[in-house]
């Protein structure tokens, strides 16, 4: 069984100017993969361009290209596989890192934040998806990672809608696996605990030392993508290895 080479492969990367995503783009741009980075925010996006492209002046790894979008909108997600397909010529992986986190007791939730946070984690992640899948398959395999949360299976108090929407894709994720898996295309999700990131108004500086870098799950992407292709690790937990005890 062959392993599942990066080098000059194509990688579309949700959520991808900061945080988890960032991370990854970094990681995947260092082992040679071609990165398309994909966020709502035009100033968070100029700002990993700008941090991506100090690491792509080397000529030996990967180059990388970013389109702004919400994958709430399905038009949206269509766009953002198809501008991933004309920039590189196709698309090898599909990294759903994308997400939403608004936090409230279920009686004072509104509407809006509850259709956000579904849409985005969940929604989103279908759209993206099915807009890929053709591609995938005209290469013949690759990979789709979904990151989603330890809350998928412990929901906690005023997480509702997160933990539900993170159930909820953990449950697709099987789902498309069993799928596409005699298409050579891999579906695996990582639930990551406590990551030090600006994830939920969190600030990214005062990350404690406890907590789970982006670094860190950005590498158990990379070490998925490493696994030989009869192999296929199809849920991944990383949590803090001491978590804060108070």
């Amino acid at each position: 069984m062959s392993t599942f080479q990066l080098k000059n492969k194509v990688a579309l990367v949700t959520g991808g100017s900061r945080g988890i995503g960032l991370a990854v783009a970094e990681e995947l741009i260092r082992r040679s993969c071609n990165v398309m980075i994909s966020g709502r925010s035009e100033k968070s996006l100029k700002e990993a361009a700008t941090q991506l492209r100090q690491m792509t002046n080397d000529s030996s790894i990967g180059v990388h290209d970013v389109c702004r979008g919400d994958i709430q909108k399905v038009d949206d997600a269509k766009q953002m596989i198809s501008t991933t397909v004309e920039r590189f010529g196709g698309v090898d992986i599909v990294i759903n890192n994308a997400g939403v986190g608004i936090f409230g007791d279920v009686a004072d939730q509104s509407i809006k934040d509850w259709d956000s946070v579904i849409g985005t984690n969940l929604s989103g992640v279908f759209y993206c998806c099915r807009a890929a899948i053709p591609y995938l398959r005209e290469r013949g395999g690759g990979w789709i990672i979904n990151v989603s949360s330890l809350a998928g299976s412990h929901p906690f108090a005023s997480g509702a809608a997160y933990c539900a929407s993170k159930a909820g894709l953990d449950a697709f994720t099987t789902a498309l696996m069993q799928e596409l898996r005699f298409d050579g295309i891999r579906v695996s999700s990582i639930a990551p605990g406590s990551v030090g990131t600006s994830f939920a108004g969190g600030s990214r500086h005062a990350a404690e030392p406890w907590k789970l870098t982006p670094t860190d799950v950005a590498k158990v992407v990379v070490d998925l993508l490493g696994h030989e292709s009869r192999s296929l690790p199809s849920r991944t937990e990383i949590r803090p290895s001491q978590p804060n005890k108070t």
